[in-house]
C-alpha cells in the first residue's frame, strides 16, 4: 500500500507512545475487494474488570484513520462492512473497548466510514494550494499578508530552509518560547526526548524553515514532507519581532520551496477551536484564501458489553 502522509507511517505514530501512554499498532485488513490498513495507538484504560486490564486506541497527534486502498469505489461500502467485521472481532479478542479516530481532511478518509463509526464535523482546516497557478502566493495569499511580506523583505529579513537537518536544538528554544506566550495547553509541549526522536525517525522527511533578520534567527519551523505533500508541523517566532511577520516569511518560504520542488499543497492544519472566527485559523487562512478540507472525528465502542461494565463501576465508584 502506498501511503499518502506522514501521519499514517510507524516511525511518526512512535513519537507519541510515550505521550499517550501507549503502543502503536496497524491492523492490516486485506480482502478480493480491496485492502484497508489501520494505525492507532493502544492506550490503557484506567478501571480493571476482574483484574483484566482494557483498552482504547486513539489516532496519533495530527490526523489518520483507516485507509482505503485497490478499492473500485463501487465495492467500499462491502470492503468497509468486512473490516468492521473482523476488526470488532480483533478488539473484543484484545480486550479493546472504544476507539476515537481522528480523520485526515485532506484524503476525506472519513466519508468512507460513515458507516462503520459515529461520524461528527470538527472543523475547517486549510494550506496553501501549490497547484492552483504559477503564483500561489499571489493566488492563495491574502492581499495585507503579500503587502507585509514585502515590506519584511524589504527592510532586510532572509529565509532559510535546510533538508534533513542535523539538529532541531535552536528551534526548542522558539518554540518554548512561543508556547508560553500563547500559553499552550500541555499536549503541545514537546520534550527534548521528543525532538531527538522525531530526528531520529524522520529526519529524511524533515524540512526546517528559518527567518533571519541582522543575523540572528526570529521564527522557525518544522515541515514533514511526503510524497506531495508538505505538512507543517511546529513552528515559533520571537515577539519582538513580530512587526517583521516571522510566521508569514514561514510559510512564504515554504510556499517558494515547494512549488519549485513540485509539490503539490501545504497542509497547514486548523484553528485551536472549531468557532470559524478562531483567531489561529483565521491566520492560517492568509497562505490559503482558496482552499479549506473538512476535519471529522470519529467515535466507536466497539465492545459494548465491556463499555456498559466500565461505566457502572465508575459510577459506582463515584458514589461510594
Amino acid at each position: 500500500m502506498t501511503l499518502k502522509d506522514i501521519y499514517f507511517e510507524k516511525p511518526y505514530a512512535r513519537l507519541y507512545e510515550a505521550i499517550e501512554k501507549g503502543s502503536c499498532e496497524v491492523f492490516e485488513f486485506k480482502h478480493p475487494l480491496g485492502s484497508i490498513r489501520h494505525l492507532f495507538i493502544r492506550c490503557e484504560l484506567e478501571t480493571k474488570l476482574e483484574g483484566h486490564t482494557y483498552y482504547e486506541l486513539k489516532t496519533p497527534y495530527g490526523y489518520g484513520g483507516p485507509m482505503i486502498s485497490d478499492c473500485l469505489e463501487r465495492d467500499k461500502p462491502v470492503l468497509v462492512k468486512e473490516f468492521q467485521a473482523a476488526f470488532q472481532k480483533y478488539c473484543v479478542e484484545q480486550r479493546i473497548v472504544r476507539e476515537i479516530v481522528r480523520f485526515h481532511p485532506v484524503f476525506s478518509n472519513a466519508e468512507d466510514f460513515r458507516g462503520c463509526y459515529d461520524v461528527s464535523f470538527k472543523r475547517k482546516t486549510t494550506g496553501t494550494n501549490l497547484e492552483l497557478s504559477e503564483d500561489p502566493v499571489q493566488s492563495e495569499f491574502s492581499k495585507s499578508c503579500r503587502r507585509n511580506i514585502k515590506k519584511a523583505l524589504k527592510s532586510g529579513v532572509s529565509f532559510k530552509l535546510t533538508l534533513q537537518p542535523d539538529s532541531l536544538g535552536n528551534f526548542m528554544e522558539l518554540y518554548y518560547e512561543t508556547m508560553k506566550r500563547n500559553q499552550a495547553e500541555d499536549i503541545y509541549y514537546f520534550d527534548k526526548a521528543y525532538f531527538d526522536k522525531c530526528l531520529a525517525n524522520l529526519r529524511e522527511h524533515i524540512l526546517l524553515t528559518e527567518v533571519i533578520y541582522e543575523g540572528k534567527t526570529i521564527g522557525m519551523g518544522i515541515n514533514f514532507l511526503y510524497g506531495k505533500l508538505i505538512s507543517t508541523h511546529l513552528s515559533g517566532t520571537f515577539e519582538e519581532y513580530h512587526h517583521l511577520s516571522p510566521a508569514s516569511i514561514l510559510q512564504y518560504a515554504l510556499t517558494i520551496w515547494g512549488k519549485e520542488n513540485n509539490f503539490t499543497l501545504i497542509h497547514d492544519g486548523g484553528g485551536r477551536t472549531s468557532d470559524p472566527e478562531d483567531s489561529l485559523f483565521l491566520f492560517k487562512k492568509q497562505f490559503g484564501k482558496n482552499t479549506e478540507f473538512s476535519y471529522y472525528i470519529g467515535y466507536k465502542i466497539w465492545n459494548e458489553e465491556i463499555h456498559r461494565e466500565l461505566n457502572k463501576f465508575a459510577q459506582l465508584t463515584q458514589t461510594n
